[in-house]
């Protein structure tokens, strides 16, 4: 049944292609070995220019992007860039898995046999020893080990005081004015027919489902792969086929190395853009969590607390049992 789930879900984003456009195709300069990124985004040209530098840093070679009816300007920065393939498409993001189908489509053409990361772009991918090692050399230590997908938890970082006043700039770190996450607060449960965790918790679970805990977002992502023509994903990245990629945490009690997705969605920006995503109901059901975000007064949305905790490193998380370095020395 998986295996045709999964032939169903290639032919759905192979069928969905006709709904790109193509802004800027920049694949032929795409080498053997380079590092992918996959993103599909929306009037985002505020977090667009340090979301590229965040991830040229780390070491991606080339972003394949969707942009999904930006009228912000966001599109005509992003195909300027000069290691940036660029699509657009006016099509509904619910009807498209939720930009799934497209980026499906893009990784079974460019993507087979390349290392794939694929985020929105208020995820940074931080993994052990990040800040000396770049992308590369954790695929080719993933590739010595014979691994073929990365796990991640997503940790949602937020401001010490309201939403509201956590100003953003174009251009700006975000983390440098929401470096705070919830050190505990978590669920974790399996999913036996995927294989996988899954996590639920953190500030948008206490603050925005405190009445229905097991709707609050799920937290754990598989955004870094050795990609194959074979594969799919099933839920956004919370989920993939063939759904051994799912085994990202150790089975056995041991420990796999791992990493953190730093989701800095809580910025100035967060009220108008959840009643915006609220009103247009594109989002998983019918943006239900965005109807939670939207009704919540602004001067309400303080997410930090006694628990919280400022960010310092990936060293600091490993510590606090939020990702392992394994035997990655």
């Amino acid at each position: 049944m998986l295996r045709l789930q999964r032939k169903r879900w290639k032919f759905r984003a192979f069928r969905k292609r006709r709904e790109l456009s193509v802004v800027q195709n920049r694949t032929t300069t795409i080498k053997p070995g380079d590092i992918l990124l996959f993103c599909t985004f929306r009037n985002e040209d505020i977090r667009l220019p340090y979301f590229f530098e965040y991830y040229r840093n780390l070491g991606v070679d080339h972003f394949l992007m969707v942009d999904n009816g930006s009228s912000d300007g966001g599109s005509a920065f992003a195909a300027e860039q000069p290691d940036v393939s660029l699509w657009s498409t006016q099509a509904g993001y619910g009807n498209s898995r939720f930009g799934m189908d497209w980026l499906t489509y893009l990784q079974l053409r460019y993507a087979h046999g390349h290392w794939a990361l694929t985020v929105d772009v208020d995820e940074f991918f931080v993994y052990p020893f990040c800040d000396t090692r770049p992308l590369a050399a954790l695929g080719d230590w993933l590739d010595a080990s014979d691994v073929r997908s990365f796990g991640t938890m997503m940790l949602d970082m937020y401001p010490k005081g309201p939403v509201s006043q956590a100003v953003y700039e174009r251009g700006m770190d975000p983390l440098q004015i929401a470096d705070w996450f919830d050190t505990g607060n978590y669920t974790i449960s399996r999913n036996k027919r995927m294989r996988n965790l899954w996590i639920q918790g953190g500030p948008r679970a206490r603050a925005f489902f405190a009445d229905n805990p097991e709707k609050a977002p799920a937290l754990n992502k598989v955004p870094f792969v050795k990609w194959s023509r074979r594969y799919t994903y099933v839920s956004s990245t919370h989920m993939i086929l063939p759904r051994g990629l799912n085994l990202v945490y150790d089975q056995q009690g041991g420990e796999k190395t791992s990493g953190v997705l730093l989701h800095a969605k809580f910025l100035n920006t967060f009220g108008d853009r959840a009643k915006e995503e609220a009103s247009r109901g594109e989002h998983y059901g019918g943006a239900g969590e965005y109807q939670r975000y939207a009704d919540m007064p602004e001067q309400e949305a303080d997410l930090w607390s006694k628990w919280s905790a400022q960010y310092l490193n990936w060293r600091q998380l490993e510590g606090l049992g939020l990702m392992s370095k394994g035997n990655w020395a």
